[in-house]
């Protein structure tokens, strides 16, 4: 597929040599033409200078055959301007812009415009490393009532079915991660030390679910 990126940091350019090496067709727009050094002399896509809301720079780069536009750039409101001219103006399906401040991305989701929150992300990635007790949301539906976590589990629950957790709270078991692998598991699967669990769960649920999954499951029964 063909993607246009606007901005050319060092998420851009890493986002572009992936997708190139993983055999798309890649435009990469920025304001600097030094910025496509951060490339690599090896780097076949198309590079265009220029301010990525751009009508005219966007058709340089091909926007109008685009299956996928990506505002990476260190501004908040070019990359909303630039992913609603893409997905409004030029009908691209997949449009995902990142956003510093997390109020406005919010903001932004609600409204239909598929963001990354980078301050959220960088904070729960840390949180995730020095207090794993608890849960991690690893998804938020646009309308902020239904989470995806990754929910730490007391001891006494390895060993036993994984049912019991749909049994015994009101989360349902999404997958497990076992031995760094993503697993889905069906009505026979044993929970096992070292288990990721990530389940979905309704926002109002999540601090209920986090105290029945961080106790033994005898207490739930």
């Amino acid at each position: 597929m063909h993607v246009v990126i606007m901005g050319c940091g060092r998420v851009g350019s890493s986002l572009a040599t992936e997708l190139e090496a993983a055999g798309h067709s890649v435009a990469i727009i920025d304001q600097s033409r030094e910025a496509f050094r951060r490339l690599g002399p090896d780097f076949k896509g198309t590079t265009v200078t220029g301010v990525g809301f751009d009508r005219d720079i966007l058709r340089e780069a091909g926007i109008e055959r685009a299956d996928a536009f990506a505002a990476v750039s260190n501004g908040d409101n070019s990359n909303i301007l630039a992913a609603r001219v893409a997905g409004e103006t030029f009908g691209v399906k997949n449009v995902v812009a990142r956003i510093y401040d997390p109020g406005r991305a919010e903001i932004y989701q609600r409204l239909g415009i598929p963001t990354v929150a980078t301050v959220l992300w960088a904070m729960d990635q840390i949180l995730r490393r020095i207090l794993p007790e608890g849960s991690r949301s690893e998804w938020r539906d646009a309308n902020a009532t239904v989470s995806l976590c990754e929910m730490h589990m007391h001891n006494d629950w390895y060993g036993r079915q994984i049912l019991l957790i749909d049994e015994l709270t009101s989360a349902r078991v999404a997958f497990i991660t076992r031995l760094g692998a993503g697993m889905i598991p069906n009505e026979h699967t044993v929970l096992q030390q070292g288990d990721l669990v990530h389940v979905m769960v309704a926002d109002d649920q999540t601090a209920i679910v986090e105290r029945i999954l961080a106790n033994s499951p005898e207490g739930g029964r």
